[in-house]
């Protein structure tokens, strides 16, 4: 080859590879909105317990 022709190679085959190099880079965005939970716990905990309080009374009535 002659140094024209490997000169136009080299530089074709550098362009190829940026080119495919920039191709590959992904952008990913994410957005995620907030979340609002309003729960209430209270009455669950209690029930819960008041149930293990009459449990154990009832298993043990001298516990008190």
């Amino acid at each position: 080859m002659t140094p024209p022709k490997r000169l136009i190679r080299t530089t074709l085959l550098a362009v190829g590879a940026a080119t495919l190099l920039a191709g590959c880079t992904p952008t990913i965005r994410l957005q995620v909105d907030p979340i609002q939970i309003y729960a209430k716990l209270d009455a669950d905990v209690r029930v819960r317990l008041d149930q293990e309080l009459r449990d154990l009374l009832a298993e043990n009535p001298n516990l008190f």
